[in-house]
C-alpha cells in the first residue's frame, strides 16, 4: 500500500495539518544505527536507502524507499522504544514527512488505513530482505551487481547511472576491486558500457 493513496478524508486532513515536511539533500543521514527514533520518515519525493553496517563499518544495502513509502524498521523500533537497527540515508534530494512517534501511535488507534499501510510495508520489506539474503547466500557477484544496477536504473528512471565503483562496493558489502573486476566482466558480456563514474545499461 502506498501512503499517498490514503482515502480517508479526515486522515488526509490530519496528515496535511501536521506541518512536518522537511527537505533533505542527497547524502543526508536521517537515522543512524543505535540512534533513538523520534520521528518516522514518510517519503513524498526523491528516494532514500536503508542500509545495515557491521562492526568494521562495512555496509550492505537492504532496500530503497520511494515516494509513498516509509521505513518499517524505523516504525517498529520507534513504536517499541528500541534503538535503530538500520542506517537511513537520502539517495536523491527528498521531501520527507517526519511523523512524530506519538502521532504514529494515535493514528494506529484512529485510522485503519494507517494500520493497513504498516502491515503492507512489513510484508514488502520482508520480501526485500529475503531477496538480500538469497543474493548474498546463493548468487554470484555478477548477478548481485547487475541486479543493483537495474534497481538504480528503475529508481532514477534512466539507463545511464552516475555512480562510482566504491559506491557500488559499499552497497553490496564487497571490495571496490571486486566491483571493478565484475563490471569489466559484465561489460565484456555486452550488458553495460563503462565510462568515468558512469555506467550505461544496454
Amino acid at each position: 500500500m502506498n501512503f499517498q493513496k490514503i482515502s480517508d478524508p479526515e486522515f488526509r486532513k490530519e496528515i496535511e495539518a501536521s506541518k512536518a515536511l522537511k527537505l533533505f539533500p542527497a547524502g543526508s543521514v536521517i537515522l543512524d544505527i543505535n540512534s533513538y527514533i523520534n520521528y518516522i520518515p514518510l517519503v513524498l519525493s526523491g528516494s532514500i536507502k536503508v542500509i545495515r553496517t557491521d562492526e568494521d563499518g562495512r555496509e550492505i544495502l537492504l532496500y530503497y524507499l520511494t515516494p509513498g513509502e516509509s521505513c518499517i524498521s524505523s516504525i517498529l523500533s520507534g513504536l517499541t522504544q528500541d534503538t535503530s537497527k538500520v542506517k537511513v540515508v537520502v539517495e536523491e534530494n527528498a521531501e520527507i514527512l517526519m511523523i512524530s512517534l506519538q502521532q504514529a501511535k494515535d493514528w494506529l488507534r484512529k485510522y485503519p488505513e494507517w494500520t493497513d499501510f504498516i502491515f503492507g510495508l512489513y510484508q514488502r520489506r520482508f520480501e526485500d530482505l529475503l531477496e538480500v539474503v538469497n543474493a548474498v547466500a546463493f548468487q554470484k557477484a555478477d548477478a548481485r551487481l547487475l541486479h543493483l544496477l537495474n534497481q538504480k536504473s528503475q529508481l532514477y528512471k534512466s539507463k545511464e547511472l552516475s555512480v562510482t565503483h566504491q559506491q557500488l562496493a559499499d552497497e553490496l558489502g564487497i571490495t571496490r576491486e571486486a566491483v571493478s573486476r565484475v563490471l569489466k566482466q559484465i561489460e565484456t558480456e555486452g550488458k553495460i558500457k563503462l565510462s568515468r563514474n558512469k555506467i550505461t545499461l544496454l
